[in-house]
C-alpha cells in the first residue's frame, strides 16, 4: 500500500483477461480506486486518466509494473523540489532482457527517455504542454519529455522511487516491442527533426553488446524503416 493521500485511476483499453474484474473488486473496497474503459493509443489512455485525476500531480505506472511501497512517497517529496520526477525502473523477468540497457536521448542536456511507467508530472505542466500526443504508437513519453524540457522544465531523477517492470515473456513479444519502439523513434524524427546527434555515441558503444542487444537493434531498425515507408504522416 502506498502512502496517501492518493487516487488510483485505472484506464483499461480493451483488456481480454480478468483485469476489469480484479480492479472492480478493489473499487468496491476502496473509494479512491476508479476504473474507466477508454480505447485508443497509450497517449489517449493517459490523457483520459489525466482529465479524471483530481490531484495537483499525476504519477504514471503501467499494468505490467510493480511499485515499491515507498514509490509515491519518494515521488511526492521530489515533486516539492522540482518540476518533473523520473523514478528508478528495474527490469525483472528473463535475465537476457533484464540486462539490456536503455538507449539515452539527450535534449537540453537532459535524458528524455525516462519511461512513463515511472514518471510524475504536475498537472499544470501537463496542461501547459498539451499532455501526451495521441498520434504516437509508442515513444509518446519521450515526446512528452522533449516538449517539457524545451519549455524550460527540469526532470529530476529519484533513485528510491522504484518500480519493477516485467520484461517481455517470449522472444516474439520482445521483438514486437523492439519493432514498435523503432517505429516510435521514427515518429519522433518526423515531429522533432533529426535526433541522431542527440544520442550519446560513446555511451552507446560502452554498453555491453550481446546477441539480444543486436537482435533488439535489428528489430528496431525494421520498425524505424517500416514506419518511414508505411506509417501515418504527422497530422497537420
Amino acid at each position: 500500500m502506498q502512502e496517501g493521500p492518493l487516487e488510483v485511476i485505472v484506464v483499461d483499453s480493451g483488456s481480454e483477461d480478468t483485469t476489469r474484474d480484479i480492479v472492480r473488486g478493489y473499487e468496491r473496497r476502496y473509494d479512491f480506486i476508479h476504473l474507466y474503459i477508454s480505447g485508443g493509443t497509450r497517449g489517449a489512455g493517459r490523457n483520459f486518466g489525466i482529465r479524471k485525476a483530481k490531484g495537483e500531480a499525476v504519477s504514471f505506472i503501467d499494468g505490467d509494473a510493480i511499485a515499491n511501497p515507498f514509490w509515491l512517497k519518494s515521488l511526492r517529496e521530489a515533486l516539492q523540489r522540482g518540476d518533473i520526477v523520473a523514478g528508478h525502473t528495474i527490469q525483472i523477468g528473463y535475465q537476457a532482457f533484464e540486462e539490456l540497457e536503455r538507449v539515452e536521448l539527450i535534449v537540453e542536456s537532459t535524458d528524455v527517455t525516462y519511461p512513463s511507467t515511472n514518471l510524475a508530472y504536475p498537472k499544470s505542466i501537463l496542461n501547459a504542454i498539451g499532455g501526451f500526443d495521441e498520434w504516437f504508437v509508442t515513444a509518446e513519453d519521450i515526446d512528452l519529455n522533449i516538449r517539457a524540457v524545451r519549455a524550460g522544465h527540469a526532470i529530476a531523477f529519484r533513485a528510491d522511487a522504484i518500480v519493477y517492470h516485467r520484461t517481455r515473456g517470449s522472444t516474439y513479444d520482445f521483438l514486437r516491442q523492439a519493432f514498435w519502439n523503432g517505429a516510435g523513434r521514427k515518429q519522433l524524427t518526423l515531429k522533432h527533426g533529426a535526433l541522431w546527434s542527440r544520442y550519446r555515441p560513446v555511451r552507446m558503444l560502452q554498453q555491453r553488446t550481446s546477441f539480444w542487444s543486436l537482435l533488439r537493434l535489428s528489430s528496431a531498425l525494421l520498425g524505424y524503416l517500416g514506419y518511414k515507408l508505411f506509417g501515418k504522416p504527422l497530422p497537420s
